[in-house]
């Protein structure tokens, strides 16, 4: 059977996806619509179900596996799904909703050996009994869960893909200047983005939790921390543990962004920098992957709407 991201524009289809996320809303008439965006393994694709019905509303919901016929569409250079009919699948039909999670192209036993050499590099006792401590407690979550509902690395095992990835890099500068701290560098790394095992619910629909709402993955992490050094019998007054949260509550760069203080550390400055630059490479990559060479990309909304082109030639 054909993936969402195999049909050309302007072609009919009729296949089964998951329901990723099904937000309602108001249209112009007050009459409510369901926004869809619908999922399988090659990628996520949005299409709007107009005067949806009670009904309707509340069987079509997120995590659940439909039949869905329609025709691949664009909406500003963006590809959407116009919606002719669904239905929900039935039992004998591929109904499972993992068989449609996008999922990260690498072997989890190659992430967690990545993993397991990362934390060699943190040297301070304190860092590294806490990052161990943390990463213990999350383990199967932090190589299951994405790293976002939807901007990047949105995908299963997403937010262990992301974190070593930006790693990679930091050990790279590791070699370049070396008046870099490790154990603060690679710590504050391995534990940026991991309260997101707390603020989102998981890889087949992803939504933020109450917990995530209302407190966000910076806060949640700073918690966590503090939680870790009790449990150990560490003083969470001392330095490196205060410089450890610093640099995850830095890590968003401004506080407009999130972060609740400004970066006050150069590796501080240089984990905003790493999270930014893989962050967007991979909003980037993800949409040059669907992309014609000589042809530009639909719009990236995270990046000012801007469109990426293709280039004929190949590296």
């Amino acid at each position: 059977m054909a993936q969402l991201f195999e049909i050309k524009n302007g072609e009919q289809f009729g296949i089964f996806v998951l329901i990723k996320a099904a937000d309602i809303r108001t249209a112009r008439n007050g009459k409510p619509f369901i926004a869809f965006r619908f999922q399988d393994r090659s990628g996520s694709m949005d299409g709007m179900f107009w005067s949806a019905t009670e009904e309707e509303v509340n069987l079509y919901q997120a995590g659940k596996v439909v039949f869905l016929r329609g025709k691949r569409d664009t909406y500003q250079g963006t590809p959407q799904v116009k919606i002719e009919s669904m239905r929900l699948a039935e039992a004998g039909e591929p109904d499972d909703p993992t068989l449609y999670v996008e999922k990260v192209n690498v072997k989890r036993e190659d992430l967690e050996a990545e993993l397991d050499d990362a934390l060699l590099l943190i040297t301070e006792a304190n860092i590294a009994r806490v990052v161990r401590k943390i990463i213990h407690q999350t383990q199967e979550d932090f190589f299951v869960h994405p790293a976002a509902k939807r901007l990047h690395h949105a995908m299963a095992g997403g937010l262990s893909f992301h974190t070593l990835s930006m790693v990679k890099i930091a050990r790279n500068l590791l070699s370049i200047y070396p008046q870099l701290n490790p154990s603060l560098l690679i710590g504050g790394i391995i534990l940026h983005d991991i309260g997101k095992t707390v603020e989102l619910s998981g890889a087949i629909s992803t939504e933020y939790t109450l917990k995530g709402k209302m407190m966000g993955h910076i806060v949640i992490i700073s918690e966590m921390i503090d939680r870790a050094c009790a449990e150990i019998g560490i003083d969470p007054e001392n330095e490196s543990i205060l410089l450890l949260k610093h640099v995850v509550l830095a890590h968003h760069g401004k506080m407009e962004f999130g972060s609740p203080v400004l970066p006050q550390l150069l590796e501080a400055e240089l984990i905003h920098y790493i999270d930014d630059m893989d962050a967007k490479i991979n909003m980037i990559t993800e949409v040059l992957d669907k992309t014609e060479p000589g042809e530009f990309t639909s719009q990236i909304f995270a990046l000012d709407r801007r469109q990426i082109y293709k280039p004929k030639f190949q590296k």
